[in-house]
Order: C-alpha cells, then structure tokens, then sequence
C-alpha cells in the first residue's frame, strides 16, 4: 500500500491483502478442529498443527508444508523486526541523543545503518528472551495484541476522528496505555481481560487530557492532514516563500 503508484492501487492491494488474510485465517482454524477431532487426547493445542503435519502427509507434501510454515515464520519475524529497529533507532533514540537530522544534511556524522543493525541485534535478543518467558502461543498473542490495543487503539482512532487531538496526547495515550496493560498483566495474569479494559480506559483518558491542556494542532497542519483522510493531495507550505529576485 505504501509503494502504489495510485490511490486505486492501493485500495485495491488493501483489500486484497485482507481477504488473503481472512482465508488464511479460516484455514488455521479448520487445521485445529480437524486435529481436535482426529487427535482428541493431544496434549497441547500448540501441538496441533505439527501433529497433523507430522502424521496425515506424505512424506514429500509434509516437507513442503513445514518448509513453507518456516519460511513464513522467518519473513513475518524479519520483516517486523527492521521495522520495529528503525523506529526505534530513526523515531526514539535518535530524539534521546538529540541528533534528529534535517533531509539536507548530509554530514554523515550518525551512521544509520550502522544503528539499525545494532537494535536489531538488542531486539532479537528481547524477542528470543519473551519467546522463552512465554511457551505458551495464546499468552504470547496476548501480551502482544493487549499492549496494541490499549497502547495504541486510542490514539490512532483520535487522530483520525478528533480534531482537537495533539501529538502529546497521543504519546501519552500511548505511554499511559502501555504501562496500565503490563502492570494489569502482571497483578492480574495475562489471560485476564481486565488488561485491555482499563488500558483502553486509562489510554483515552490520557489522550483526552493532554490534548486539552496542550497547544492545539497548527490550523495548516489540520488541514493537511484532512486532505490526506480525504484523498486529495495536500497543500502545507511550511515555510514562507520569499518571492524571485
């Protein structure tokens, strides 16, 4: 979607991809429920799509099949983790060190590439050692998708729904979210609900009170950013024009 050359394009490759995702979902389930049917004694649910694999294929179609789930494992997993490490490196650690560099400059003082590698490194590391904690698939869906809905839901659905919203706002929508969902997590268990409940609530609070005690968006920035909701190409002119010589 980000790489389309229209707007068309990309609606399109959405939906597409969508639906791929909706079948592909369908098809994990059906995995589940033959293996509960076929193997009603087995001794882990994660165990169940190994199993059927293991002991319903051919020799050479069992190959593929697991090739395929590995393969499928690797990209999902490297492909997250660059983009988990540039931001990381581009939009966090850069701002702590202070060295956010303009577009113009070309200095070469940061090496980016250099950074990049070395957060993939320390976030391999962290996902190795959350992989170990967490044996169990369920929990580890868990903990992921409770920090993404009460760190994040908030202030994506404000961005786009509230005008009044700041950048503020939602970094504290996120901050406030994220440290009520692990702390939740902690006093009361991953598998309980009331993580994502008073996450959510404590995010929308946070963002609802800090965008009101801050500055308001800057009316031309606004309007840029409705004009990109709309589908239109945006007019920001960020810096006044002096006129030619």
């Amino acid at each position: 979607m980000f790489t389309a050359r229209s707007d068309k394009t990309a609606k399109w490759g959405g939906t597409v991809a969508g639906t791929y995702c909706l079948v592909y979902a369908l098809a994990g389930a059906v995995i589940g429920t033959a293996a509960k049917v076929l193997y009603p004694r087995l001794g882990s649910a994660d165990d169940a799509f190994a199993t059927i694999v293991k002991d319903e294929l051919p020799v050479g179609v069992r190959g593929l099949v697991l090739a395929a789930a590995l393969a499928a494992v690797m990209s999902t997993s490297s492909g997250a983790l660059i983009a988990c490490a540039t931001v990381a490196n581009n939009d966090i650690w850069s701002r702590l060190r202070g060295a956010v560099r303009k577009a113009e400059d070309t200095s070469g003082e940061h090496d980016e590439v250099k950074g990049n590698r070395a957060f993939i490194l320390l976030m391999g590391l962290a996902v190795i050692g959350t992989a170990i904690a967490l044996n169990n698939v369920v929990e580890a869906l868990t903990v992921a998708y409770n920090l993404l809905v009460g760190g994040l839901l908030v202030p994506i659905l404000g961005g786009l729904l509230w005008r009044r919203g700041t950048a503020q706002g939602a970094l504290a929508s996120v901050v406030v979210g994220g440290v009520a969902v692990i702390t939740l997590m902690a006093t009361h268990g991953i598998l309980a609900n009331e993580p994502v409940y008073y996450g959510l609530l404590s995010s929308l609070a946070a963002y609802v009170a800090v965008s009101l005690m801050t500055r308001p968006t800057d009316a031309a920035v606004l309007a840029a950013w409705r004009e990109r909701l709309a589908g239109r190409d945006p007019e920001l002119v960020s810096e006044p024009v002096s006129a030619p010589q």
